[in-house]
């Protein structure tokens, strides 16, 4: 068989009657029914007028039939997968940027998303599936029949799936990720994880984020193994569904790992029946405690990997024993090309610090509509990660530090220039910075700095009450500083790095 470069060619690997989607207390959608179901959401598709590069947002819970859409939608268009919790104008942002031919929800779904794709003249399609189905089954409405542009499966050098990756001094930026970026990361995470069909996968990773849809879902497809979607992540629940999907692995962001590890001492009989192959750790550094508390508490080893959006996700992976995993590195590259750069474009030797560069065909063509952002993102066919870090003599790769100013909140990125502005729309704000401070558990939290306008009060919860109307919660500041003057740089500009120590909060909260 030759190798996959479209979502539907990489459903191939799977047997007709192998599991491929499941769910806790549902029946589980084997090879042949997800292939049915993709083959007829791509014919309903084309009968809806939609085909393929026509972008299509998805805006569903955590769960199988999230998993299915975003596979069986990517057969033949253009996935565009949003967070559910978003606000309408945050909807109104994403769906106008993304010029949406069409929005999917659950049928009955209170989504702000739908009033915002009716404003916006976005045809709204209601996808409904019953509780006894197979995990996973949906419908889409009947249609008229119209035809559309590009009808049938989608080719190599199609748009597979677009998501928005946030940047500090512009306008968040469209990543879009062919059928090649895709199938490629989804075939390079399997080689590493030495993914075989009787791998079973519980997903807890949200399904809007390139983690949890390459990483968990479309590696276990392409390896002809199964994905078990959970409806979220719920520490309280994790070990039960341990026990009910029986999963030889997950993947999951530090943040997770910790949470579960509270309540493991509890649990440890559940841990013993179901034994884990392995453990992945991702979007996020992973504290090397956290990583030996993990591999004594399940007896499996830990593997940290280093993912971003303009990758399809993985760029370079800790390896699977026997082979060494090093705690503090992200590991060598796991997929595409990685090395390290100066300023000027020179590729540096192994132990100099520098800039992480990749290049390989699990990575973007380049942002979308956007010379600017790709002129300084690319540098002699090299893709500028925007991380510092240093490769060691075995070709591990340890991150240093970030050159942009992105907030890493657990995983989850956050444009600091977002949230300033929105603060900056309360009446008796005058000046605001938005940065980064240091958080045990999550890396980095948000934090904002104001400046009230002359004879105006406000407070600290007030104004993260402002911020929630417009703002989803990870993005609304867990610390706002009301100060006469914020400090400035020596060229008077505002400065958001180093911002939390000149402020004291560098210790974190």
């Amino acid at each position: 068989m030759s190798t996959p470069t479209t979502v539907w060619n990489l459903l191939a690997k799977g047997a007709d009657a192998a599991p491929a989607i499941g769910a806790p207390e549902r029946k589980t959608l084997d090879y042949a029914g997800l292939r049915a179901l993709a083959q007829k959401t791509v014919a309903d598709l084309n009968a809806l007028g939609i085909g393929r590069n026509d972008r299509v947002a998805i805006v569903l819970p955590n769960s199988p039939e999230m998993a299915t859409a975003f596979i069986c939608i990517a057969c033949g268009a253009t996935t565009a997968p949003l967070n559910p919790d978003y606000k309408a104008e945050e909807f109104e942002f994403y769906l106008s940027d993304l010029g949406a031919k069409a929005l999917v929800v659950e049928k009955g779904s209170a989504s702000p998303a739908i009033g915002v794709a009716k404003k916006l003249n976005v045809p709204v399609h209601e996808i409904s599936w019953a509780a006894d189905a197979p995990a996973g089954t949906f419908a889409l409405p009947a249609a008229s029949g119209a035809k559309p542009a590009n009808p049938g499966m989608a080719e190599d050098g199609d748009i597979a799936l677009v998501l928005h990756t946030s940047g500090t001094t512009s306008r968040p930026k469209i990543v879009p990720l062919t059928q090649t970026n895709i199938t490629a990361s989804a075939r390079h995470i399997a080689a590493t994880l030495s993914l075989t069909p009787a791998d079973r996968c519980l997903n807890i990773m949200p399904l809007f984020h390139i983690h949890g849809l390459i990483a968990a879902v479309l590696s276990s497809i392409g390896a002809g193994a199964s994905v078990y979607c959970s409806p979220g992540f719920n520490a309280l629940k994790f070990f039960g569904w341990m026990d009910e999907v029986k999963p030889n692995w997950y993947t999951a962001v530090p943040t997770m790992h910790q949470a579960i590890l509270s309540r493991a001492g509890r649990n440890l009989d559940t841990i013993d029946r179901n034994p884990l192959r392995f453990i992945r750790s991702s979007s996020s550094s992973l504290p090397p405690q956290v990583m030996a508390e993990l591999e004594e508490v399940f007896k499996a080893p830990v593997v940290e990997a280093y993912g971003m959006t303009e990758a399809a996700h993985q760029m370079a992976c800790n390896p699977l024993p026997p082979a060494a995993r090093k705690p503090g590195t992200v590991g060598p590259a796991a997929g595409p090309e990685v090395a390290i750069m100066d300023l000027d474009g020179k590729l540096l030797a192994r132990g100099e610090t520098g800039e992480i560069v990749i290049r390989g065909p699990n990575v973007t063509p380049g942002y979308e509509s956007n010379p600017k952002a790709n002129a300084e993102a690319f540098t002699n066919g090299w893709f500028r990660t925007g991380d510092q870090g240093v490769m060691d003599a075995d070709g591990y790769v340890s991150i240093t530090g970030r050159l942009k100013e992105i907030i890493n909140r657990g995983g989850e990125k956050i444009s600091p220039r977002e949230v300033d502005e929105v603060l900056m729309d309360h009446e008796a704000v005058a000046q605001v910075v938005t940065f980064a401070m240091p958080h045990p558990k999550l890396g980095e939290e948000v934090a904002a700095a104001v400046v009230l306008r002359e004879g105006k009060t406000c407070t600290e919860n007030e104004l993260r009450d402002f911020a929630r109307q417009h703002l989803a919660e990870f993005k609304v500041p867990r610390k706002i500083l009301f100060l006469a003057e914020i400090p400035k740089g020596a060229t008077g500009k505002l400065q958001r790095i180093g911002l939390a120590d000149k402020l004291g909060l560098g210790a974190g909260v």
